[in-house]
This record gives C-alpha cells, sequence and structure tokens, in this order.
C-alpha cells in the first residue's frame, strides 16, 4: 500500500477540490493553520511558497497566543486527515466560540461534521486509504482551494502529468542504503526549513527511526559544534548521517556555508550526503525533493524489516490518552 501511494503521489494534484460555503471577500491578515502531524505539512508548504505570507502553524490545543484583534483578523484552517484529532478539535471550538472567520480541510469524522452543521466554509478530501503524511497534494490543493489561489491551483494541476515518482525510487533506495545504521539529519536553509523538517517526519514515521533537521546560517553559531568530534564525544557523533538539501535559490552565502561545513564534517570522519532540489517548476522542485525523502524512509523501513505503513506507537499513545 505504502509504495503503491508513493508511486501514484502525483495523482493527488488531478483531485478538484470543492469549497462548500465559500468564503466572505475579504483578505485575512494572517493565516493559523491548526493540524497535528501530517495534516499541517500544506500550511508548510504554503510558508514555502510564499514566505510572505503571514502563515502561522499550530499544533496545539486551543488557539494561539496572539492579542484578541490579531485573532480576529485572522482566518483559523483546521486541518484534520481523520477529523478527529483532539487538538484540532479543540482548535475549531475554540474558534467558533470567539467567533472567527473558520475553515475546515478532512476526509469526514467529528470535524467535517462540525463543519456542516456550523456552516463554515469545507472542503472534503477524498478517502484514499493513504496515511496523512501521504496526502499532501490533496491537502495543499485544498487549502489553496479555500484561499482562492487559482493561479497556484493551476500550476499544482500540472504536476499530475509533470511529476514522475518512479524516477526517484532507485535513488532513494541507494541513499536508504548509504545511511543504514545511521541517524539522518537534515539540514536546509532557512527558506526551505520546513522541506526539512518534511524529510525528518518521514524518516520518524514510515522509517521507524529517529531523525533531526536543522537549518543554515543558525546551525553554524550552534549545532555543528556538537560534532566537532574529540576522542572521548567520537561515539556520540559517528552514527550520525547528515543530508543537506541545497536549493539553487538559495542565498550565495549560504550554499557557501553548505560546503564549507561539508568539508569539515567529512574531515572530522562523519557521513555527509548534498541533495540537490531540482525540478522544472517551484512546486516540481518542491515535491521532487519530498518523493525522494519518501522513496527514502520506504527503503529504510525495508532494510529494518518495519512496516513502512502503520504507526502503531501513535495509535497505543491515543488510546492511553483515551
Amino acid at each position: 500500500m505504502m509504495k503503491d501511494a508513493i508511486k501514484n503521489f502525483h495523482t493527488q494534484f488531478a483531485f478538484v477540490p470543492k469549497v462548500i460555503n465559500p468564503l466572505p471577500i475579504r483578505h485575512p491578515k494572517r493565516i493559523i493553520v491548526a493540524g497535528m502531524g501530517g495534516s499541517h505539512l500544506a500550511g508548510d508548504l504554503l510558508k514555502v511558497w510564499n514566505p510572505k505570507l503571514d502563515v502561522y502553524i499550530h499544533h496545539d490545543y486551543g488557539l494561539p497566543l496572539l492579542p484578541e484583534e490579531e485573532l480576529k483578523n485572522s482566518l483559523i484552517v483546521a486541518s484534520s486527515y481523520s477529523g478527529n484529532t483532539e487538538e484540532t478539535l479543540d482548535a475549531f471550538h475554540e474558534a467558533q466560540k470567539n467567533k472567527l472567520l473558520t475553515t475546515v480541510i478532512s476526509t469526514g469524522g467529528r470535524l467535517l461534521e462540525l463543519a456542516k452543521s456550523s456552516g463554515v466554509p469545507y472542503v472534503e478530501l477524498p478517502e484514499t486509504g493513504i496515511q496523512p503524511r501521504m496526502a499532501t497534494g490533496l491537502g495543499l490543493k485544498a487549502l489553496f482551494a479555500l484561499l482562492g489561489e487559482t493561479s497556484a491551483l493551476k500550476e499544482l494541476d500540472a504536476l499530475s502529468r509533470t511529476l514522475k515518482p518512479p524516477d526517484f525510487e532507485s535513488e532513494g533506495k541507494k541513499l536508504a542504503t548509504e545511511m543504514q545504521n545511521f541517524v539522518p539529519v537534515i539540514y536546509a536553509s532557512s527558506r526551505n526549513a520546513l522541506i526539512a523538517y518534511n524529510w525528518k517526519i518521514k524518516f520518524n514515521e514510515t522509517g521507524k527511526i529517529p531523525a533531526f533537521s536543522n537549518t543554515f546560517p543558525e546551525l553554524n553559531h550552534n549545532e555543528m559544534t556538537g560534532f566537532d568530534a574529540k576522542r572521548p564525544t567520537k561515539l556520540l557523533s559517528e552514527r550520525f548521517f547528515f543530508i543537506t538539501l541545497e536549493d539553487e535559490d538559495d542565498h550565495p552565502r549560504n550554499k557557501k556555508r553548505m560546503r564549507i561545513l561539508e568539508d569539515l564534517y567529512k574531515d572530522r570522519w562523519l557521513a555527509v550526503k548534498r541533495i540537490e532540489m531540482k525540478g522544472d517548476s517551484f512546486f516540481h522542485k518542491i515535491f521532487s525533493s519530498l518523493v525522494l525523502a519518501d522513496w527514502t524512509a520506504f527503503y529504510t523501513a525495508e532494510n529494518y524489516g518495519v512496516d513502512p505503513e502503520q504507526v502503531p506507537m501513535v495509535e497505543e499513545f491515543k488510546k492511553l490518552m483515551k
């Protein structure tokens, strides 16, 4: 199932989202995406697409601790793939209690029921049986539809024809073999911080391994010194595998930082891999990188003999919370 979900990922961009109870014609100053796990990944990509947008990713109960006036000028997007995520339901209730402009993205569950009964704008995602982290294409199209971003939707439509996930399978399989028995650390520029974070999530949920992420130039002022391996700390550093996502649009000084750090880490016998983010368009570049991450995480799971699809520890945790 997981392998098919990756191979067919591009078909998500053929989805035509229908907005029920469309938003009033006004532009909120801030967009607050309330969602957990895979359900907020579309919001992450919205920030990458247009860093000038005031987008706040809220992954907690209630609403962000912002001044009342700012919340009133915000659009709340309650996003839960299942529709039953307790933190997102709590955010929805809080938004409704405060009479804030609220929208919903979901496949069903309690959240969709509430959207229908309260008359708020919503997009119902198709129930395909895939894991939430694999439904980013559907979620992003729904989010753009709610926001009325028609030109961005057209760009995403093109990916159903131009993005070819099988083309990245062999590279992902090779990378998974290279980093076997290592803990991945994914680095990127600040602009692509959420892309690196998405890679981390895929290693956690699909690969079932620890993984971490950080950004340039900040990591050059702190984190890298933690890997200045000396004899007493060598055992702590040698089990990490560093993946640097380099974007042609990165600041030239950040590109230089990436190259210098790569050399410094190699001098300390640390495993480093540079991956160039390339594509025919902005979205093609982003999703090519994420599909490569999916394949790498899938084959990581296969190499360790674990299930790449289900997340039993998450389900166990949810039962204990009840």
